[in-house]
């Protein structure tokens, strides 16, 4: 894949993460102290905390992955150092390993 192409992705990515972030920071839902609610007030903030979480370890990706391009070493896997297929890179342009070693990582996590 094209550094250039890759770039513009990531960084349009990286805006549209951070104004994903600036809206769950935002949205702060209130806790109910009422007994029937207060399971529902919990959930509602525990699940702004994990969409939190999943896009701002999202974001960190998108980060490395800038990075990477810095480098000259966008496109090869940081594991192996095998090239990443431009297919997986066209569908996850923060995408970091090639198939086998991404799935090596998965089962390891």
């Amino acid at each position: 894949m094209d550094t250039a192409v890759a770039r513009s992705r990531l960084e349009a990515l990286l805006e549209d993460l951070d104004r994903s972030i600036a809206i769950l920071r935002g949205e702060s839902p209130e806790r109910d102290n009422s007994a029937a609610d207060a399971g529902a007030g919990l959930t509602a903030v525990e699940r702004v905390e994990a969409a939190l979480h999943a896009l701002e370890r999202h974001r960190a990706g998108v980060l490395a992955a800038l990075e990477r391009i810095g480098a000259g070493t966008y496109g090869r896997c940081v594991a192996c150092g095998e090239p990443v297929p431009d297919g997986r890179l066209e569908a996850r342009p923060d995408a970091a390993r090639c198939v086998t070693c991404q799935a090596r990582y998965d089962r390891r996590r």
